[in-house]
């Protein structure tokens, strides 16, 4: 990182930018691109958070929250969950500590919320960012999403 980094909402102004993310080419097949994520956002407007990241001007990457989701989808509202839905850090920006200012300021957010919970899924095995995700604390639940693994983070 060469500035602090910071988000910021999905803009006409930085659409483009935000479109033109991409991750390693090895990764492509474990996270949705960007334009997928925007639609989900575009007809998920309640529960979706869209935001580009940002190092100075520099665009390093795009997350998307969701907050106070049924998780099980039934209607009862008994699973109500919030977390990181995506997180596409540009290729040549990762391991420079984008991916966990992401997951921090989504953790803000729901604890800014009032939860003490975050839930995000990954895909287990490599290339993949299961290593990332134990390493920041997640701890898996047992449960799958699709064939993602679900994980969950204590917020204190």
């Amino acid at each position: 990182m060469t500035n602090a980094p910071r988000l910021e909402k999905i803009t006409p102004d930085n659409i483009e930018a935000a479109l033109a993310l991409r991750v390693r080419p090895d990764q492509e097949h474990l996270v949705a691109p960007v334009v997928k994520s925007l639609a989900e956002a575009y007809v998920h407007p309640d529960a979706a958070w869209p935001r580009l990241i940002l190092d100075g001007d520099r665009p390093v990457g795009f997350l998307m929250a969701f907050f106070d989701i049924d998780w099980r989808g039934d209607g009862s509202r008994a699973d109500v969950r919030s977390g990181l839905w995506r997180l596409n850090i540009a290729a040549g920006e990762q391991s420079r500590g984008y991916g966990r200012f992401a997951v921090e300021s989504v953790a803000t957010e729901i604890r800014r919320r009032g939860g003490t919970l975050l839930t995000t899924t990954w895909h287990p095995g490599e290339p993949g960012p299961e290593r990332f995700y134990l390493g920041l604390g997640f701890r898996p639940t047992g449960e799958k999403s699709e064939d993602q693994t679900v994980g969950e983070l204590h917020l204190r």
